[in-house]
């Protein structure tokens, strides 16, 4: 039976921006938005989260990565413009397309799909539309004051990840490494910092192929609780024994919850990460990378 690993993590609370040095003087909208109700909410891109998940591997395991980023020139390299997902772990995790000439002039297009798909990052708070007001240092004019747009939340999203699906499957055990350590999210978003680590993770190793626990997590008064994810289990539609929850979470009363209906529950992100890791292991017999 095929094994599947989902993952919703959300982060710690703090003052997310977008700092564009372009947007000085304008009103160009600086945060993207997305309206769900009645409300505003504030989302990252995925591919602004995959950006932060790249950066992971380029500082960590350099020489199997393909593509690197290079600050002082704000440009990306190629090791291999062929692309190899047996050889390297970004062409593997996250796919890649090259679309090339042909011969007689016929387009040959070289593509892997990403294995590790990611969701939008969506706010836990509604946008009330808050801005802060700057000024540029030095000599003054027209775009001397400038407006940021701000938004004091914390953010959620989802990763799903077939192992299998990997030509290396124990690339699987790094991914999680990665999930527990990004630092901040791409693009634009680098420019200010915003720490992207789970402050609360619900990991799920399953047969079933759909995630089920996207957007369990909700703002409950200043604290963040997840009923939805009590209820799941509580209606038989996830098995407790197939998930593992760490963080904050599991300090609160839902944690508690969760406890009790057999869920593994570690009050520390990395501990929970850890034992996921170790599930993998043992249930799709992985080695541990180099």
């Amino acid at each position: 039976m095929t094994k599947h690993l989902f993952a919703t993590i959300v982060t710690t609370t703090a003052v997310a921006a977008n700092n564009r040095g372009e947007g000085d003087g304008s009103t160009l909208s600086t945060l993207q938005k997305i309206t769900r109700g009645n409300d505003q909410y504030t989302t990252v891109s995925a591919e602004a989260i995959r950006w932060g998940l790249r950066e992971y591997f380029q500082n960590h395991y350099e020489k199997e990565v393909n593509r690197t980023f290079n600050a002082e020139t704000d440009k990306y390299s190629f090791k291999d413009e062929q692309f190899s997902a047996e050889k390297y772990i970004d062409d593997d995790l996250f796919g890649y397309m090259d679309a090339k000439k042909g011969k007689d002039n016929e387009d040959a297009t070289t593509k892997r799909r990403g294995a590790l798909e990611i969701s939008r990052a969506m706010s836990l708070d509604p946008y009330w539309g808050d801005i802060a007001f700057g000024s540029k240092g030095g000599e003054k004019g027209k775009t001397s004051i400038h407006s940021t747009e701000v938004h004091c939340t914390a953010y959620q999203y989802t990763i799903a990840l077939t192992p299998e699906s990997l030509k290396k499957p124990e690339r699987a055990l790094l991914a999680l490494d990665a999930i527990g350590a990004v630092r901040h999210v791409g693009g634009n978003h680098a420019r200010f910092l915003y720490d992207f680590h789970p402050e609360s993770i619900v990991l799920r190793i399953t047969d079933d192929p759909s995630p089920w626990i996207m957007d369990v997590f909700k703002r409950i008064g200043e604290s963040v609780g997840c009923p939805r994810l009590v209820r799941l289990v509580e209606v038989g539609d996830v098995k407790a024994d197939e998930l593992l929850v760490g963080g904050e979470i599991a300090d609160t009363p839902y944690g508690q919850q969760l406890k009790a209906l057999g869920v593994q529950v570690y009050r520390g992100v990395k501990e929970a990460i850890a034992h996921a890791k170790e599930q993998l292991k043992q249930q799709l017999k992985l080695e541990v990378p180099a």
